[in-house]
């Protein structure tokens, strides 16, 4: 018999909206574009493990949100980056790079690519295990 998968806590940050070097053509290419991030993170439930069921009040045990907002920050000004799935990717593997981090859902959105839409963009879905385990070959 398996034991169930360990307690997670969602920790989010929702409309995040950042200038950013982000597309293929010639007007993305030369000046910065609002974009906007969400993202929700399902990260093993540290503080079940302690008698009270509540854990320490201590920033180190949980993820910080705040951390995790100044490393986007610094990834979306570092560079140009031509696909909005790209830059999705990237962020994805930044917040797993932290291992109580079991999963993210993120959503990137160019706010002003059509007059008539309020964005356009890609959502996306990794897990902790897609970056330790291997790939399977093709046959």
């Amino acid at each position: 018999m398996t034991s169930p998968p360990p307690p997670l806590r969602r920790v989010f940050v929702r409309d995040l909206v950042l200038q950013a070097l982000l597309g293929i053509y010639p007007h993305e290419l030369l000046r910065r574009q609002p974009i906007r991030i969400n993202i929700d993170l399902g990260v093993t439930d540290n503080g079940l493990d302690h008698t009270d069921g509540v854990g320490p009040d201590e920033i180190d045990r949980v993820v910080d949100y705040d951390a995790l907002t100044r490393r986007i920050r610094r990834l979306i000004q570092a560079e140009h980056v031509a696909l909005v799935e790209t830059l999705a990717e990237r962020l994805a593997v930044l917040c797993l790079v932290d291992k109580r981090v079991q999963e993210v859902r993120l959503r990137v959105e160019k706010l002003t690519v059509f007059a008539d839409a309020a964005s356009a963009g890609v959502e996306i879905q990794r897990y902790q295990q897609s970056l330790s385990t291997p790939a399977p070959k093709a046959q």
